[in-house]
């Protein structure tokens, strides 16, 4: 328990640049979640809020759970593509990416999900929650000299003791991230899984966005 409040408390010192405006609460059959939006990915922020109030998010599946990886929700790649297959003269619906160097794949990052497109440009109803590991200086290295691109000794520290998924980092856009219920997205991502990665049992959510009465009642940090 120690532990988790101080990974808690991380999270929310490393958002202190960031006065954010919007949260919101998965109420999973696990436990609840609270996940701070970005501001500086508005287009994904309002992507998810919309789909929210379309009820993209009533009801929902962790359907595709990889453990010490992601915690995938919405709706599969699968069945958007072959969707898209079907329709093939109706436009792939997609949203420009919104890749920040500041939002990172660490562990607890909301991100979304995609196809292979060369625009990087995201699904508008699949999200994902980052699990990861803990990485050492020398994991961190190899994959800086792999992919020729420089972390920040920020960026380093961050993944060396919260943990996170380093290598998709600048590949797909993250636009928020857990301030209550780690430990509840932790357990999720360690369920026993069939052999294409679905939860052996059904984990159900349903999305809601806080009002600012909420936020300000459970002193969710802003600041």
């Amino acid at each position: 328990m120690k532990t988790l409040r101080a990974v808690t408390f991380f999270i929310l010192i490393s958002l202190s640049a960031y006065a954010q405006t919007n949260f919101v609460e998965l109420r999973t059959n696990m436990g609840n979640i609270t996940i701070m939006l970005y501001d500086n990915t508005p287009r994904h922020k309002s992507m998810f809020i919309d789909e929210i109030g379309k009820g993209t998010y009533k009801k929902a599946l962790f359907n595709r759970v990889i453990k010490d990886f992601v915690s995938q929700a919405g709706e599969l790649d699968e069945s958007i593509l072959a969707d898209e297959k079907l329709h093939p003269k109706k436009r792939p619906r997609r949203l420009n990416a919104e890749i920040d160097s500041n939002f990172i794949h660490k562990k607890g990052a909301i991100g979304a999900g995609r196809d292979d497109n060369l625009q990087k440009s995201s699904y508008f109803n699949q999200i994902y929650m980052v699990s990861g590991n803990v990485l050492t200086d020398k994991q961190l290295d190899e994959l800086e000299n792999k992919t020729r691109r420089k972390m920040s000794q920020k960026t380093r520290e961050i993944y060396k003791t919260q943990g996170g998924v380093p290598h998709l980092d600048f590949n797909y856009t993250i636009f928020g991230e857990i301030v209550e219920g780690l430990d509840v997205a932790e357990r999720i991502n360690k369920v026993a899984t069939h052999k294409l990665n679905v939860p052996v049992s059904a984990i159900i959510f349903d999305a809601r966005v806080l009002s600012e009465k909420e936020t300000k009642a459970r002193k969710i940090s802003q600041e």
